[in-house]
């Protein structure tokens, strides 16, 4: 399995090629994703020998994130794709956040601005990653109840709101992973198995996953 993947869902920059080997690739992009990603992206093909038709699929961070970082992945990983007739994944980021974790019981944070957090939780089975609390956006002090002690904690989220999600789960989080944030690398390890099951899609049916749907709120609104 052949897989490249992309993240541009937050400041920093990733790619990632497996090719029986992981190759992968962070810069800190700030405002430069579109500059930087494909350069990137030709590098890694040329350092590994291959070229994007000798691929099995093209992986995203489809999101949440920033809404311009998570629609310049899905438009690159869709033009990649459509010029080589691939199929494409949009892999969430905060699953890409828990894979990068290392616990068993993750719960994902990240900040999401306007005091807000989007918030995820996964438990780690055979299978993969099962999603216990879905992806939502919500206030620290109103994140989702879990059941269950020992949970790790990780993302910006955790990184601004550790008091408020402490207090909100009560002792259920045992550790807090610090400066973790969305990578390729996760996002391509989590893909790859998929594309084996054949669930890869048409890149014109790609699309970021905002969770928020608007930005700019009136006061009032908020």
């Amino acid at each position: 399995m052949k897989v490249l993947a992309l993240d541009t869902s937050t400041e920093y920059c990733s790619i990632a090629l497996l090719h029986g080997e992981t190759l992968s690739r962070e810069v800190l992009a700030e405002q430069r994703h579109s500059e930087l990603i494909l350069p990137m992206v030709k590098q890694a093909l040329e350092e590994t020998g291959l070229t994007l038709a000798k691929l099995d699929g093209i992986a995203f961070g489809a999101g949440p994130g920033s809404f311009t970082g998570l629609r310049i992945a899905c438009g690159v990983a869709q033009g990649l794709a459509f010029g080589a007739g691939l199929p494409v994944l949009g892999i969430c980021t905060l699953e890409a956040l828990a894979q990068e974790a290392g616990g068993d019981k993750v719960i994902t944070a990240i900040d999401a601005r306007m005091s807000e957090i989007y918030h995820a939780a996964y438990m780690k089975t055979k299978e993969g990653w099962k999603t216990l609390s879905e992806p939502a956006l919500c206030l620290p002090a109103h994140a989702p109840v879990l059941a269950g002690t020992c949970w790790t904690g990780c993302g910006s989220g955790f990184d601004r709101y550790e008091q408020a999600l402490r207090i909100r789960y009560n002792g259920s989080v045992s550790r807090v992973v610090y400066g973790l944030r969305p990578h390729a690398r996760a996002i391509v390890q989590l893909a790859a198995p998929r594309f084996t099951q054949g669930l890869g899609i048409d890149p014109a049916d790609a699309a970021p996953l905002y969770i928020r749907n608007k930005v700019a709120l009136k006061e009032k609104e908020r």
